[in-house]
């Protein structure tokens, strides 16, 4: 299983979240670290790659044994 460990601005962004969407996005990420399991898709022109969970967007990129998280967010929000 690989790490996770976030950015300080994505900490920041991860604070702000409700409980329940940290829950959901949480169970993914953890699923992902484990498995590999779940809905990540290369981002063209940039390094990393995006999990989407419902409406809300991760992007992470990874290192050897570590996924590192930059940014949480809504999909309408995280892009720019």
């Amino acid at each position: 299983m690989k790490t996770v460990v976030f950015t300080t601005s994505a900490t920041r962004q991860w604070i702000k979240l409700s409980p329940d969407v940290r829950k959901r996005i949480d169970l993914r990420l953890t699923e992902y670290a484990s498995n590999g399991i779940g809905d990540v898709k290369r981002l063209k022109g940039r390094l990393g790659a995006r999990l989407r969970v419902g409406d809300w967007r991760v992007i992470f990129y990874e290192e050897d044994q570590t996924i590192v998280v930059a940014a949480v967010g809504h999909r309408r929000e995280i892009y720019d």
